[in-house]
């Protein structure tokens, strides 16, 4: 491989013109410059990117830590990061938790070694995990929270209101009619879980009942294990609606239902959380309470490198998106019932 100063040396210049061109060519004369990128394309030069940000005691890469990459909210937010990154040409890692705390504890010893730019992360239990990444940040390492209204001592975070959110689905639901109505979710330690449940009980009134299905994961076979569950209950114990930590769940309790005969929604009312694109996809089309997805990911960005840029005079912030309810067939009123002639 080529160095830095053989291509000085074949284009008759000096080691630091050549370094102006690759990083500064508006100080280099044209004629100069076209010589220099001419020794680079023959000897097929290629800079050092990590030993030039070493030198420059920065580096060029942002992390980001995902809950769960089978969920395509995270790819959507993902989208938006790499918006934002690719303005300042910075790389993006992304390393997936798998909703598993111990395997996000070594990630993040490897990035406390790896030192990169900055971390975004969606902790599996914020609570948990409070005091790794705040000692993150005393390293130099500046951390964003997405997805996830966990306060930082030294940080921002940017996130949906998840407890909005779940009021959203139980007054919709309860605008439907519904007055036993499900929470198919889990696991309870993950905060956006936790919050859709509370948003969702805090609207049920004495004369509402809420049956709680907690499920090990968030995707579509816990979803059909949820709906199974929900299917063998005789009629007069079934719940006539049930809410979905998020859309993979309801996919499959949607699912679930209509290969055990059950109508959605005229037998039981499904909504999801995320509005994924599936949703809208579905056989049935899933009601949904949708997140800005994308926005999520380009604003945590922008605040990581407002962070990162210790002249920017940055001051750390909490953003709280609001979400929306989008109705769809899967939770229509259910069709009046009239007597035969």
């Amino acid at each position: 491989m080529s160095s830095i100063k053989e291509v000085a040396r074949l284009a008759g210049v000096s080691v630091g013109t050549v370094s102006n061109v690759l990083n500064r060519p508006d100080v280099v004369a044209p004629d100069t410059r076209q010589r220099v990128q001419a020794a680079i394309a023959q000897l097929g030069y290629v800079r050092n990117g990590s030993a030039r940000q070493l030198r420059a005691g920065r580096s060029r890469t942002l992390a980001v830590v995902a809950l769960d990459l089978a969920n395509p909210f995270f790819i959507d937010v993902l989208s938006g990061v790499e918006g934002a990154a690719q303005r300042d040409k910075l790389t993006v890692m992304v390393f997936n938790s798998s909703k598993d705390a111990e395997r996000e504890a070594r990630l993040l010893e490897e990035l406390e070694e790896q030192r990169p730019l900055g971390v975004l992360i969606t902790p599996v239990n914020d609570r948990g995990q409070r005091e790794r990444l705040d000692r993150l940040v005393s390293r130099g390492i500046p951390v964003v929270v997405f997805d996830n209204s966990a306060r930082l001592s030294h940080g921002c975070a940017v996130a949906v209101d998840d407890v909005l959110g779940g009021r959203l689905a139980g007054r919709h639901l309860l605008d439907r009619g519904h007055r036993h109505i499900a929470y198919a979710a889990g696991p309870f330690s993950v905060r956006q879980v936790e919050d859709r449940h509370d948003g969702l009980a805090g609207v049920l009134g004495e004369r509402e009942r809420l049956t709680v299905i907690r499920l090990p994961d968030l995707n579509v076979a816990t979803g059909r294990t949820a709906g199974r569950e929900i299917a063998e209950l005789s009629p007069g114990a079934r719940p006539t609606a049930v809410f979905c930590g998020n859309d993979l769940v309801a996919l499959g309790v949607l699912q679930e239902l209509t290969q055990r005969g059950l109508r959605v929604p005229d037998d039981v009312a499904i909504i999801g959380y995320d509005d994924i694109d599936f949703a809208a996809a579905a056989a049935v089309p899933l009601s949904s309470i949708r997140q800005p997805r994308e926005q999520i990911g380009h604003t945590a960005t922008v605040m990581l490198l407002e962070e990162a840029d210790q002249t920017s005079g940055h001051q750390h912030r909490h953003v709280l998106f609001q979400p929306e309810l989008v109705e769809r067939t899967s939770t229509a009123a259910r069709a009046p019932v009239t007597s035969a002639l």
